[in-house]
């Protein structure tokens, strides 16, 4: 790790805090001022792409920007992909269309791919592992004010000033976080030129775009078995392929395969994936269920997810402080038992169910979360060398991505098969104007079509998580010990040396 004050490093986590703060803001705040965009431009056809451009970049380039880090140095590339963030930023703020608009968020997006992994790799050097796991538990403690504080903040913004100001007050965060990082973070310089892997970069972002672009369209069984579909799809698989042997070869490649090698870095991949698609078929299709089966209005179905998102924040703050009493393999397990439980629990639902028990199921889902991505992450951090590190962090994030990417595409065509045998629109089972419009047997029978489908989304989800169990149980048992991190913390590189900077010199916080 970094050896720096305690003052100095305190700096450095205001500045990735927020950092990060934008990126959380960014996945709330802009749906609340989407329906005034929209009214502004109109192109309400063109509504999704707003969010998908963005998640597209962002998710592609994660792993790249973890990677450059590694090679560059962490201060540099997170001010550049704020950078990119803010130049994004101002650019949909001064957009005149929806197509302006979208090409703006896709911009953003690339930045955006840089705040999370590097604020997450930077904590892992400058803290040790006791301290990362309570500094990491805070940063989830951003994600879960976002998601409570954003669409307010949202809605205050569009109301009282303009829904260009989302993107604006964007600027002066951004200019401060990357200010910090600039005078605060103290890294050793480089020793030599880096060899860079373009040929890997490009392809690699080549598949992964066309894999996430079918996938994005492909919500019903009839859109994913097209023709179009099926070319990209095979076009994507190719690609990969190809990349994995550009890997094999490279000097030093964007993905190091070698990284596979290590149980820990491979099972919080595989385990990742597979909670990524769990995770995103609860962010999906809760508020669905709240919606299409409960009657519950937008709003109240929007605050379904609640309990799930401070349950996550809290057991990420508790598992913080427990990984080196317990050790990864226990809290992994705990986590996904949790999952495990609150998926089956959720399959059983019917319209009758307490409200209190789906929020007890729902809070069990994201307990089981908190603990099982923040233990991930730190043990992957903690079992590879620091010239790792960024692509290691990026890896944990693009594994999540992928796999909710894939969920919400295969359990989107399941519910869209689900529904496919009633004539009128299941839309207007989310629609209170459509739901009037339909005969009670229409309503009824819709309701039940939806809640059959539901309850097989879930049982497939408790699923993939089943297999994550399985997957956990090959990790080490025992427990990384006080020798262990007391060893971590004399694993020093010393700044000081080469800034002729006393650490000891300077003012504790």
């Amino acid at each position: 790790m970094l050896v720096m004050s305690s003052r100095r490093r305190w700096a450095v986590t205001a500045g990735v805090m927020t950092g990060m703060l934008l990126a959380a803001m960014e996945a709330t705040v802009v749906g609340t001022a989407m329906p005034t965009i929209v009214a502004a431009f109109g192109g309400l056809a063109h509504y999704s792409w707003v969010f998908s451009a963005y998640l597209l970049t962002s998710t592609v380039t994660v792993p790249i920007w973890g990677k450059l880090s590694d090679l560059f140095g962490r201060r540099l590339l997170y001010q550049i992909g704020i950078a990119i963030f803010l130049l994004g930023s101002a650019a949909c703020g001064f957009s005149q269309s929806m197509t302006q608009l979208i090409a703006a968020r896709a911009v953003q997006g690339i930045g955006a791919g840089a705040l999370v992994p590097l604020a997450m790799t930077i904590v892992g050097d400058i803290f040790t592992l006791a301290e990362r796991g309570r500094m990491q538990g805070l940063f989830s403690g951003v994600w879960g004010v976002s998601s409570v504080l954003g669409p307010l903040i949202g809605g205050f913004i569009t109301d009282s000033l303009s829904w260009r100001w989302v993107f604006f007050i964007n600027l002066p965060v951004g200019i401060i976080a990357a200010a910090i990082i600039g005078i605060a973070l103290l890294e050793p310089p480089r020793q030599k030129r880096p060899a860079i892997d373009y040929a890997g970069a490009v392809v690699m972002t080549a598949g992964v775009t066309l894999l996430l672009l079918v996938l994005g369209e492909g919500q019903s069984p009839q859109a994913l078995m097209e023709p179009r579909a099926l070319t990209l799809l095979a076009v994507a698989i190719v690609l990969l392929v190809i990349f994995i042997r550009i890997e094999q070869k490279a000097a030093d490649p964007i993905v190091p395969l070698v990284l596979f090698r290590n149980r820990v870095v491979a099972v919080a991949v595989g385990v990742g994936f597979l909670a990524g698609i769990a995770m995103f078929a609860a962010i999906t299709f809760v508020p669905l269920m709240a919606q299409g089966v409960f009657g519950s209005t937008a709003t109240e179905a929007g605050s379904f997810l609640t309990p799930l998102m401070l349950a996550w924040v809290l057991s990420s703050i508790i598992g913080g402080r427990l990984i080196t009493r317990l050790g990864s393999r226990s809290l992994v397990l705990s986590g996904l038992t949790l999952m495990l439980v609150g998926f089956v629990s959720l399959a059983t639902f019917t319209p009758t169910t307490p409200k209190l028990l789906l929020t007890l199921e729902l809070v069990l889902i994201g307990a089981g979360l908190g603990l099982t991505m923040l233990t991930l992450l730190i043990a992957s951090q903690h079992s590879v060398s620091r010239d790792q590190l960024g692509i290691t962090t990026s890896l944990n994030q693009f594994s999540r991505s992928i796999g909710g990417a894939l969920g919400v595409a295969l359990l989107g065509a399941v519910l869209a098969a689900g529904l496919s045998e009633f004539a009128a629109d299941p839309n207007a089972l989310v629609n209170p104007a459509g739901r009037a419009g339909l005969t009670a047997a229409e309503l009824a029978g819709m309701q039940g079509a939806l809640q059959r489908t539901l309850r097989l989304i879930w049982a497939s989800s408790a699923a993939a998580v089943f297999i994550a169990l399985l997957g956990a149980m090959t990790l080490r048992r025992g427990r990384i010990g006080a020798d262990q991190v007391k060893a971590e913390a004399g694993k020093r590189l010393v700044v000081a040396e080469m800034t002729n900077i006393d650490p000891a010199h300077e003012p504790e916080a």
